[in-house]
């Protein structure tokens, strides 16, 4: 059986080190393999100094590689709120039923690119502000730590990244029981 796959995208400046290493953990002991995109190929900084090098632009993403995909958020997610690139993959990933995860401020990406409309969802609002973005993207806004509406999981923020990371690499599985 081949490897369970999944995409991480974080910011080129300024993604949130806890939230990806929480992200990362839940998947990596799913079993997944990780691969990380970011605007270009190359190294990215974390707000708090961590290092990654992202394998994929996100140009070059093809979503149907994927089994899953992910948003981290901290500062520099906000590169993505209104990128097309990032749009195509979010709404590409919803049309194909696969889950989507987006953590701190990333689920501004999704409702900017159109695929919370009508859905629960949470985001970092420490000022107000992000949750009145994704009402006026026709989110419905929930100020708890880990929202699931369907193959989408947002969360708001490093505190919630354990629970998030875990979580969303449960999204979507199918379990027996005997």
């Amino acid at each position: 059986m081949p490897a369970k796959k999944a995409l991480i995208i974080i910011a080129q400046n300024g993604f949130q080190d806890i939230e990806l290493e929480g992200t990362r953990r839940g998947l990596l002991d799913a079993g997944f393999d990780i691969a990380l995109a970011s605007h270009d190929a190359s190294e990215c900084i974390g707000k708090f100094g961590a290092k990654e090098r992202a394998k994929l632009s996100l140009r070059d993403v093809h979503v149907k590689d994927f089994d899953r995909i992910v948003f981290i958020g901290g500062p520099g997610a906000r590169t993505l709120i209104d990128s097309k690139n990032a749009h195509r993959i979010a709404r590409e990933a919803v049309e194909a039923g696969k889950p989507l995860g987006a953590i701190c401020i990333a689920p501004m990406i999704l409702a900017s690119a159109g695929v919370l409309r009508g859905k629960h969802a949470t985001v970092w609002n420490e000022d107000g502000g992000q949750a009145g973005f994704l009402r006026a993207q026709g989110a419905v806004y929930e100020a708890r730590s880990v929202v699931r509406d369907g193959l989408i999981l947002t969360a708001n923020g490093p505190a919630a990244s354990d629970e998030f990371g875990h979580a969303f690499a449960m999204l979507g599985e199918v379990t027996e029981t005997v």
